[in-house]
């Protein structure tokens, strides 16, 4: 029977790990919650970096999963391979709902994300959002690369946080306290996969149709034009898919509140 948490259970947790290293985090965490706890894997630079370590302190209570969309470039499915490779680790993966995307597609057309935000926002809940609610359904904790410097969006978020959007399950984020330069230092010093995208000038990777090259400097770059890559398109809309911040309506509003007010308390 899975735990329920209450706000300041997971609060003295957070401030319990909020100096503690990516490493000490971890540990404690898959030796608390496995095998009811996984890597959420997108292909991001940061997910490799957190997959590294959770080998490193624990080997033996790795799980994985990774949303396919159906439209992820070719070369997320080669670091897959590759990162399966390295590690002898399994990835589960989850899918859309069949019915639904053909719905979809039937309706509004193959790319019609490109035209309406609305209509982006649905892809997004058709192909990751409700199979993610799968992913997540039997987890107690989930693991995720997340950086507080990534977007506006991501500035306040913890290394331990309840996910209300899941089940109320635990949400961990090792290296949110990290800066770009040291995921790829990180990278660099161990030689680890990644995704080849990167080096054609990525800074941040989704759905083929929705992701294209930034080209800023990967030795001095702000959050914000990390994810400029990312449904470029779209003007005044949130960098997110509502996998980490829900889209709902009212629901983005409320959590840029939050943002504002507590992001001198992260700092």
């Amino acid at each position: 029977m899975r735990r329920e948490w209450t706000d300041l259970e997971v609060e003295e947790l957070s401030l319990r790990f909020e100096n503690s290293t990516a490493e000490e985090l971890l540990s404690w965490a898959l030796n608390e919650f496995y095998p009811n706890i996984a890597l959420a894997f997108s292909g991001q630079a940061e997910d490799v970096v957190v997959l590294d370590i959770m080998h490193k302190v624990a080997p033996d209570k790795i799980r994985v999963f990774m949303l396919d969309t159906g439209r992820l470039p070719e070369e997320i499915y080669e670091l897959v391979d590759k990162v399966r490779e390295h590690y002898g680790v399994e990835i589960e993966i989850y899918y859309p709902d069949t019915k639904e995307i053909e719905e979809f597609v039937k309706r509004y057309g193959i790319n019609p994300f490109y035209r309406d935000v609305e209509l982006r926002h649905l892809c997004c809940k058709i192909r990751k959002v409700n199979p993610l609610l799968r992913a997540l359904s039997g987890l107690d904790a989930w693991i995720t690369g997340l950086r507080r410097d990534q977007f506006p969006t991501r500035a306040t978020t913890r290394k331990i946080q309840i996910d209300h959007d899941h089940y109320g399950i635990l949400k961990i984020s090792p290296i949110c306290d990290w800066t770009w330069d040291e995921v790829w230092q990180y990278i660099k010093k161990y030689n680890l996969p990644y995704c080849k995208l990167y080096d054609r000038g990525y800074t941040s990777i989704g759905c083929e149709p929705c992701t294209r090259p930034t080209f800023v400097s990967l030795g001095d770059v702000t959050g914000e034009e990390l994810r400029k890559g990312r449904w470029w398109w779209e003007k005044n809309a949130p960098k997110e898919c509502g996998i980490h911040c829900s889209l709902e309506a009212g629901s983005f509003e409320r959590h840029m509140e939050t943002v504002f007010k507590l992001k001198i308390k992260i700092k």
